[in-house]
């Protein structure tokens, strides 16, 4: 099979690789599409894990072969591959922290090399401790939607990490894709959001997916507007969903006293900012983080993404064929004004062929 394999920093080759192997628990999937993801583009851009490996790990296919003991699968069957999947025993577990038990680190779903997602390749291998999380796709539903119940998963559960109230006012800064579903899920939960970005056409879909505000980030009297908006109270949180450290500070000035922070974006290890932390002592702001998925939450992703109530369809701009995978992971790192989400879609065929 094809597949595009990562073989050092910068450097993803379209190769031909074995098709994997399943065991008698195991499920092989015959890729329809997978979402280019920035956790995976920080992996292939800073060497942060040993190549060779097969990343892609929104994906959304065709159940094309099940081990005999593998249960409520059939061959033919459309769905949502899991996000990592949780022991639900250990200490971290326990804490509900599943994206820190050693189970969740082991990826279970692979098409070759060391377990890595595999979207980015024709097959992948579903392990057994995956399968009871396989998320079926109605037949009214097509593979994008069914691609993005893992980003809308990790949403979901930063939002759950929030301690909001319906009327509660939330900036969610920057509206690149994960930015407009923190927006849209706000809203949806009875929450005033308000959206900030340097692009015009972003905060124009800001305002249709709900945003009771959108506002660009660089205008002068940011904080004189929210404090306008909030009657001089402050935000009861912020949500950065772009690593940018000013905003950091910033919004350690805007939110309320006892309100909440959240960093969602601040992903390389070894970053160091200076903060005011008599903010978070004194003003009591709580400054907290949230990474990856809640398997927990996947079904409850679905019926959003299933019903329409939130509508990724409009969040992906590009579709991009599995030989131009690493155009697409290139598209994604440096966006342009028209691009929001990129996705390898292996029904697309390449025109250059």
């Amino acid at each position: 099979m094809r597949a595009v394999v990562y073989r050092g920093v910068n450097d993803l080759r379209l190769e031909t690789v074995p098709v994997p192997r399943t065991g008698a628990n195991e499920l092989l999937v015959k890729v329809a599409v997978c979402g280019v993801c920035p956790t995976d583009i920080k992996k292939i851009h800073h060497g942060t894990v040993p190549p060779p490996r097969i990343f892609g790990h929104e994906t959304a296919g065709t159940i094309v072969r099940a081990g005999a003991r593998g249960r409520g699968v059939r061959v033919g069957g459309r769905g949502a591959l899991p996000p990592p999947v949780p022991c639900l025993d250990c200490h971290a577990c326990r804490h509900r922290a599943f994206a820190q038990c050693a189970q969740y680190k082991r990826t279970g779903i692979t098409a070759g090399f060391e377990p890595a997602g595999g979207g980015y390749a024709e097959y992948v291998r579903v392990m057994s401790f995956c399968l009871p999380d396989v998320v079926k796709s109605p037949a009214r539903n097509n593979f994008l939607e069914a691609a993005m119940l893992e980003p809308v998963n990790t949403v979901l559960k930063a939002v759950k990490r929030l301690s909001l109230l319906p009327g509660d006012c939330v900036l969610v800064a920057g509206q690149g894709p994960i930015g407009l579903m923190f927006t849209r899920l706000l809203a949806l939960q009875g929450i005033k959001a308000v959206a900030s970005d340097l692009l015009e056409p972003r905060l124009a879909l800001a305002r249709q997916f709900g945003a009771a505000q959108a506002w660009r980030g660089d205008r002068e009297d940011f904080a004189a507007q929210v404090m306008r908006l909030t009657r001089g109270r402050g935000l009861d949180a912020v949500v950065l969903a772009k690593p940018a450290d000013a905003v950091v500070r910033e919004a350690l000035e805007l939110a309320r006293g006892a309100g909440q922070i959240l960093l969602f974006a601040h992903t390389r290890r070894g970053a160091v900012t200076g903060l005011d932390l008599s903010k978070v002592c004194v003003d009591e702001k709580d400054l907290i983080g949230s990474y990856s998925a809640d398997i927990t939450l996947q079904r409850r992703g679905a019926q959003i993404v299933f019903s329409g109530k939130l509508d990724v369809r409009r969040l992906i701009s590009h579709a991009f064929p599995l030989e131009q995978t690493a155009a697409a992971v290139a598209l994604a790192s440096n966006p342009t004004p028209d691009s929001l989400k990129e996705v390898v879609d292996h029904t697309v065929c390449d025109a250059s062929s």
